[in-house]
Order: structure tokens, then C-alpha cells, then sequence
């Protein structure tokens, strides 16, 4: 589990240790939205994590800004201005009758407005994966490297896919032309 956070200092090439999480975690996600550092999900040594933590670089503490209706885990996320992109990983509504296991394995894509604090659950793919996949934001899209659910081969088989965040549409791209795992994606911007 991991407890102690550390902050990269670019300038002078230097790491130096900033507050910690209120609690160790495993399986969580984090992205910077807002100029704050949001964690969701996983696991605390004694419980699910259900809370949302906001951590502010200017105090140097954290706060617990929100509590979710569901718990999350694995998950990818992305930010653009106020929303928070959650994509795939494992949730479990815990208003729903639904077993844990039942929804695990499907690629979705949920958002959260860290002004609003609205969830909204946008798409769904129930044949690709939302375990071991990763994502980069580029233009107007999540592109997402996932894999096909059914294939008994599907953890050497990656698919490409787009989701449009405006017109809350999926695009297939081209299959990643070489097979394997432990796979990255990501997005540049070059200078013009």
C-alpha cells in the first residue's frame, strides 16, 4: 500500500516528500484537475475507500472532499477543466443488488465535476475490458488501449478505441499491429 507522496521538482531535478494520504492505499487512482491532486478508490489496510481526497499543493494538506456511492478500483483517470474522467478499473454500486463481481470486467467511462460534484455514467462497452487498459486524452477524445473480452487470447490482443467526450460516442480504431502485455499509450503535443 502506499501512504507517502512525493513531489518532482523539475527545475532542480530534485524529489522532495509532501503530505501523506490520510490513509495507505492500494488499487486507487490519481489525476491533477483544478491545480489540486484528486484520489479515488481502492483499498484502506481495513476497508474499501469510498471517500474522494483533494489534496491542495499550495497548504500541502489534504482533505476528504467527498464520499462516493460506489466503490471503484484499477481505474484510469483524466481531467479536462472541472470534469474528471474515470475509465475502467472494477466498481460495485453499493446501492445495487448486483454482486461485486457481476460488473467488473467492462469498459466504462464515468465523469465527475469537481464543482458540481456530479457523477454522470456516460458509456459503456460490455465486450472489451476495463482492467489492465491505459488512456491518454488527445483533442476531443479518450483514446484507450483495452482488450477484447472474449477472445481466449485477449490478453495478448489489445483494441484502440476512442471516446468522443463531446458527442459521448466510441470510434474503433486500428488493432495495435504487434500483440502483447504490459502495454502504454500516450499523447504529445508538438510545438509549431
Amino acid at each position: 500500500s502506499l501512504s507517502s507522496i512525493e513531489c518532482y521538482h523539475p527545475e532542480q531535478d530534485s524529489w522532495t516528500f509532501v503530505a501523506p494520504l490520510p490513509a495507505p492505499l492500494v488499487e486507487f487512482s490519481a489525476c491533477e484537475c483544478k491545480e489540486k491532486i484528486y484520489v479515488m478508490g481502492g483499498y484502506t489496510p481495513r476497508d474499501r475507500n469510498l471517500n474522494i481526497w483533494e489534496y491542495c499543493p499550495i497548504s500541502d494538506k489534504w482533505t476528504n472532499f467527498e464520499t462516493c456511492g460506489m466503490h471503484i478500483r484499477k481505474q484510469q483517470m483524466l481531467s479536462v477543466e472541472e470534469t474528471i474522467y474515470i475509465v475502467g478499473g472494477c466498481s460495485h454500486d453499493l446501492d445495487s443488488n448486483k454482486r461485486p463481481g457481476q460488473n467488473e470486467d467492462m469498459l466504462t467511462v464515468q465523469s465527475y465535476n469537481v464543482v458540481t460534484k456530479d457523477w454522470l455514467y456516460l458509456k459503456e462497452n460490455t465486450s472489451k475490458s476495463g482492467l489492465n487498459l491505459t488512456c491518454t486524452l488527445h483533442n476531443d477524445g479518450i483514446y484507450i488501449l483495452s482488450r477484447d473480452i472474449i477472445l481466449s487470447t485477449s490478453l495478448e490482443h489489445r483494441v484502440l478505441l476512442k471516446y468522443n467526450i463531446f458527442s459521448d460516442q466510441w470510434e474503433s480504431l486500428r488493432n495495435v499491429p504487434t500483440p502483447g502485455q504490459n502495454m502504454l499509450i500516450c499523447s504529445l503535443y508538438f510545438p509549431i
